[in-house]
């Protein structure tokens, strides 16, 4: 698989990353799946979830692929009353990417982005590298530095 557009950001902004590819699953596109062709704790698999809130608009928010958005949260601490998921059919307009292959880096616009603070806990997550099939693995740190992502506890814990 050829570079993305997300990887060839990381290079140039000099962040270390693994390109990671995995046998996609057009009927499974869930973080599970991924975690599971990678061998990967699916808590370490992050997924991205787009938002759009009634005062501040689209957010991004990324999360362990066990985990569910906390939309109330995601709402106060991005100003809004609201905010909820944006439609599947929306996202490649919105972000250049397609469901599945959302990555929260190299969007095709910068928007406000928030990264759950579970990732903390791993010297490195997993996130869409922009394109189904293929995953970066990179310290959330420099996931951090790539999106200027905030901190916060996004997530409501799933089963284990």
């Amino acid at each position: 698989m050829k570079k993305t557009n997300a990887a060839r950001l990381l290079d140039g902004l000099g962040i270390e990353y693994e390109f990671l590819e995995y046998e996609v699953d057009e009927e499974d596109l869930s973080a599970e799946h991924v975690a599971q062709e990678l061998e990967l704790p699916v808590e370490q698999v992050f997924k991205t979830l787009v938002v759009r809130g009634d005062r501040q608009g689209i957010v991004i928010c990324c999360i362990p692929g066990n985990g569910e958005l906390n939309l109330k949260k995601v709402a106060m601490v991005t100003g809004n009353k609201r905010v909820e998921l944006v439609p599947s059919k929306e996202i490649l307009g919105l972000t250049g990417y397609l469901r599945g292959g959302c990555s929260p880096v190299g969007m095709k616009k910068r928007y406000p982005t928030l990264l759950d603070r579970g990732a903390l806990e791993y010297d490195s997550i997993v996130v869409s590298a922009g394109v189904r099939g293929a995953q970066l693995k990179l310290a959330p740190t420099d996931l951090v530095k790539a999106t200027t992502a905030t901190i916060e506890e996004l997530a409501i814990e799933g089963e284990k």
